[in-house]
Order: structure tokens, then C-alpha cells, then sequence
């Protein structure tokens, strides 16, 4: 990547920045979801070389930035000292009880890594709809806020995820037969949400 990157190697890498690979990131993250969908270990081996190289190529490019340069060492050790931090249980004799206790933990420790005070802190907002809302709806129950959400369809008390699915795409198949844009839907519902988190917290 070293040499694709520097003077003589390749005209294409060379004009690439952080922006412009985002795509392709994007791209390979989405073949890798699929190699393992469809439990295909040749291609998830490949794809994950391939969402590798994009590590190595936003590091490669962050070397050359003039106010603040890091390389791929600096990444790796970034992650590793994030592992042993949140993992107490592991790395520093704390105790727990459950996976259920790792993930609280996780979520403070983050909190408290990154100085969020707000549930919406950290949540990336531009991703799609769907994952949006519900890492929303996540942090409104492990924060227990108290804030109402409509729920026209009660869903049976045992219900299995191949029958939640069905009825997801029933309702994506009737809001398509009405003209209504189910993504843009559930984004302007996830943004009223969000913006009644945002006026609980200031209350």
C-alpha cells in the first residue's frame, strides 16, 4: 500500500482520499454480509482481505496529513487498548455474570471514554433507517427514558424472527402499493423521536 501510495506507484491510489473510498467500503462491507449469508467461506476469506486493504489504505493516506498523522501501528494499538479496557472481566479481574452484564459494561465504558451525555451521542444518523431506529430504541431502553412510541400492530407473545420478517415485509409491500417510501418513512419517524429524546434531555 506503501508503494501503490507513494511517487511512482499508482496514479489512481495516489489521486484517492478519505472521502472518495467510502463507497467502496460500503461495497465490501455489504459482500462480506453476504459471503456469510450465504456461508460461503472462500468468499468471506476474500472479502475480509478486501475490507482489510481499506484499513490499510485510509491508514496509509492518514500517514500523510499535516496536523494529525497516523499510521496503521497507531490503529492497531488504538483498537487493542480499547479491547483490554472494556474488557475488565477479562483483562483486570472484574466480575460478571452474563453477556447481558459485558454489554452494560461496554455501554458505560464508552459513555464515559467519550464524555456522551445524551443517548443519541455516538449514534451515527446517517446510516439506513432501519439500524438507526433500532439503536435508538436500544439506548431509550437501557436508558430508561420514559417516552411513548406508538404501536398500532401488537405483536403475538411468541412470535420467531422469520415470522417478524413476514410481517415487516407485509407492511413494506403496502406502504410500496400506496405510493410511500418506507426508508424515508421510518427515517422522519426515527428524526421526531430523536428530537423528543433531544427536549427530555434538556428538561
Amino acid at each position: 500500500m506503501d508503494k501503490l501510495r507513494s511517487p511512482g506507484g499508482c496514479p489512481w491510489d495516489a489521486e484517492q482520499d478519505h472521502a472518495s473510498l467510502l463507497k467502496y467500503l460500503l461495497e465490501e462491507s455489504y459482500e462480506f454480509i453476504e459471503s456469510v449469508e450465504n456461508n460461503d467461506r472462500q468468499a468471506m476469506q476474500e472479502e475480509l482481505g478486501d475490507l482489510l486493504l481499506q484499513v490499510y489504505f485510509h491508514s496509509r493516506m492518514a500517514e500523510e496529513d499535516a496536523t494529525q498523522p497516523f499510521n496503521i501501528e497507531d490503529v492497531a494499538k488504538s483498537v487493542a487498548d480499547k479491547l483490554i479496557r472494556r474488557h475488565p472481566h477479562v483483562f483486570a479481574g472484574a466480575l460478571v455474570d452474563s453477556s447481558e452484564d459485558v454489554l452494560e459494561n461496554w455501554e458505560k465504558q464508552k459513555a464515559a471514554e467519550k464524555g456522551r451525555t445524551s443517548a443519541i451521542d455516538g449514534v451515527p444518523l446517517a446510516q439506513p433507517a432501519l439500524p438507526l431506529a433500532t439503536k435508538i430504541i436500544y439506548r431509550l431502553n437501557k436508558l430508561n427514558y420514559d417516552l411513548p412510541i406508538s404501536k398500532p400492530i401488537s405483536l403475538p407473545s411468541e412470535i420467531n424472527q422469520d415470522q417478524f420478517g413476514q410481517i415487516l415485509l407485509g407492511l413494506i409491500s403496502q406502504a410500496v402499493e400506496k405510493g410511500l417510501d418506507p426508508e424515508a418513512a421510518l427515517r422522519d419517524a426515527t428524526k421526531t423521536l430523536i428530537a423528543q429524546i433531544q427536549e427530555h434531555e434538556t428538561r
